[in-house]
């Protein structure tokens, strides 16, 4: 039996990887990560997952280039709220040039989640009623196993968020039918450098039997959380909301 020490300093180990090396990560490597991945659990054991495995540096330009589009729009919104809620990503002398912030499209591997929601036929009706929530669950497990594994390996991976309209625009860039969901992208590598993640307390999050109102946290208080987590970053520190 493995050591609970060891599973728990795997799940230490893993953060978000922003900047990586260029060394070439094996394919034995990857047929690992993603043999774990199959292994994720899923409502009603639909399994809605596969994968895309992307080396070819053309294909990661493109994809980065139509993410560079998305995240631009992103950042003039962005740009509507106080300057101390700003996303770390655009926290920069001129918020709008996000060109230099696209790291992942240098990353040795990247491996695109996609999901088939026709296997939510898989689940109870009542459960379809809500199939988004659970689709999403579903390949949010799998992606989970990727960056797990990632660290169980010594790699570093990323979790880049692919919204609606960036996934239909970038599946024709990965001869992916219209049926499928592309879910998100996982870059994987080698890092160059790593966070300092953090994470609240145990004793914070915590209840027994009943929520504890003694931890209730006020619309101030996740306000404060929020500026916590800004200056962190601005400190140099990682971000820690996926990290």
């Amino acid at each position: 039996m493995m050591e609970f020490k060891d599973f728990l300093d795997v799940v230490k180990r893993r953060r978000s990887t922003r900047v990586f090396k260029p060394d070439a990560v094996p394919d034995e490597y990857v047929n690992n990560i993603l043999e774990a991945a199959r292994w994720a659990m899923s409502g009603a054991n639909g399994q809605p997952w596969e994968f895309i495995v992307i080396r070819d540096q053309e294909t990661k330009n493109k994809l980065a280039e139509t993410y560079l589009w998305d995240a631009e729009t992103c950042a003039k919104i962005e740009m509507t709220r106080t300057a101390e809620y700003f996303h770390p990503q655009f926290r920069r002398s001129d918020p709008s040039d996000l060109t230099g912030s696209i790291h992942w499209k240098r990353a040795p591997v990247i491996i695109a989640v996609l999901g088939d929601m026709r296997t939510m036929q898989a689940s109870t009706m009542l459960a379809r009623q809500f199939e988004e929530h659970t689709f999403t669950a579903n390949l949010a497990n799998a992606t989970f196993m990727i960056h797990l594994s990632a660290a169980a390996l010594g790699l570093g991976a990323q979790w880049v968020s692919i919204i609606q309209p960036m996934s239909e625009m970038m599946k024709p860039i990965l001869g992916v039918p219209p049926v499928l969901r592309l879910f998100t992208l996982v870059p994987i590598g080698f890092p160059a450098k790593q966070g300092n993640p953090y994470r609240r307390e145990l004793n914070e999050i915590v209840h027994f039997d009943k929520y504890d109102m003694s931890k209730y946290r006020s619309q101030d208080d996740i306000q404060e959380f929020i500026k916590f987590l800004r200056r962190r970053h601005s400190e140099g520190r990682a971000y820690p909301r996926r990290d």
